[in-house]
């Protein structure tokens, strides 16, 4: 790519993320905590999200999405979970997840029929992988779907699923071959109004409270064939492929959040004075700060990598978990020395680093553990 072109592109990067930052002190700060505390799920903003949009960052322009890149779809989270870490999770839940899996797996006719309201923000997407007692060990899932003429007949339940209740579509991750076989899963499109498709018990969560997370519930559930996505018994493997990139977006959400901290935490040991002078002037006050700094630095250089490798359409299974586990680690750490700075008031819900704090943990467990990160990274260098 030639000079010109590349500034281009840092120019496309820069507005757009100068428009989700804007979005996100406008619409989203001022309620914030009446948010969190409500457990409120702000449906109607992601409908203004999808006219600006940032809920089909990825998908192609014929589709009606905004048809950019890794790059911006990483901007995007970042500057909003700076502000509200809840929000950023359902955008990058709706766009990396169900829209993606659509987007990378679904027919002509699926994507003519679903991403545009996806897109749009018209239309919220779920995605369900995981069951109660199938977190990590999804081949042992307990969904199933068999086939009855023309139809797939889905029961069972899925677990700790983003938008579950207030959802309009799902793509669901069902079983329809035997116990632990990858090519005994199915994915398939199930749209709310569907008879025997409900949601469930919404998890009152200790962070990300204005995401909402809840059960999908499928009794007799019927679905047309035209329904399943990509070929039946393919599902576990497109899932793998759709979690290598929905790992970038968790590292952007958790990036978002430790800069949020960060800066939070500089600003205020400029401001608060101790001893005469403000805190900042501290050696272990600016250590801190040091190692907030540098850490991110190294996390956003693995996310830019993954993502860089992602546009160009390489596989990037190894550093899409290496740049998710470390920026997870990395947004946990540094929220937890941000409530450090703000001592006392860092405990208390009139200072932002608390939501930071609450809201980091979950990004060490979503859409893989560390511990599976580090599974996939040992294997992956392993096979060198």
């Amino acid at each position: 790519m030639n000079a010109f072109a590349n500034s281009l592109q840092d120019e496309n990067l820069q507005m757009i993320g100068q428009m989700a930052r804007d979005f996100a002190e406008k619409e989203i700060r001022p309620h914030v905590m009446e948010w969190d505390e409500s457990q409120h799920f702000p449906k109607d903003l992601f409908h203004r999200l999808g006219e600006l949009g940032m809920m089909g960052v990825l998908v192609p322009q014929e589709y009606g999405g905004a048809g950019l890149g890794y790059f911006e779809y990483k901007t995007v989270i970042e500057e909003i979970a700076k502000v509200c870490g809840s929000i950023g999770l359902s955008v990058a839940a709706h766009n990396s997840l169900c829209t993606g899996h659509i987007m990378m797996f679904g027919s002509e006719a699926q994507k003519q029929k679903y991403l545009p309201k996806l897109a749009s923000g018209q239309w919220i997407g779920a995605w369900g992988l995981t069951e109660a007692n199938t977190g990590s060990d999804a081949m042992r899932m307990q969904c199933v779907a068999r086939k009855e003429g023309n139809e797939w007949v889905i029961n069972g339940t899925k677990n700790w699923i983003t938008h579950g209740i207030s959802g309009d579509v799902a793509v669901v991750l069902a079983r329809t071959g035997d116990l632990l076989d990858s090519n005994g899963i199915t994915a398939f499109i199930v749209e709310r109004s569907t008879p025997g498709f409900k949601g469930g018990k919404k998890e009152n969560k200790l962070g990300m409270r204005a995401s909402e997370t809840a059960e999908l519930i499928f009794e007799d559930c019927r679905i047309p064939e035209e329904n399943v996505l990509g070929e039946v018994g393919e599902g576990f493997k497109q899932a793998m492929k759709i979690l290598d990139g929905g790992r970038i977006s968790i590292g952007a959400l958790a990036l978002g959040i430790a800069k949020g901290a960060m800066e939070a935490s500089k600003q205020y040991a400029k401001e608060r004075e101790q001893f005469g002078q403000p805190i900042a002037n501290f050696q272990a006050i600016a250590f801190k700060l040091a190692d907030m700094a540098t850490e991110v630095e190294a996390a956003e250089m693995l996310l830019n990598q993954a993502a860089y490798l992602k546009n160009k359409g390489e596989r990037v299974t190894r550093i899409s978990a290496m740049a998710k586990y470390y920026a997870s680690e990395v947004s946990v750490r540094v929220s937890t020395d941000a409530v450090q700075i703000f001592g006392g008031y860092g405990y208390t819900k009139d200072f932002p680093v608390e939501k930071f704090y609450r809201d980091c943990k979950l990004c060490t467990i979503g859409e893989g553990t560390s511990e599976i990160q580090k599974l996939v990274i040992s294997r992956d260098i392993l096979k060198d």
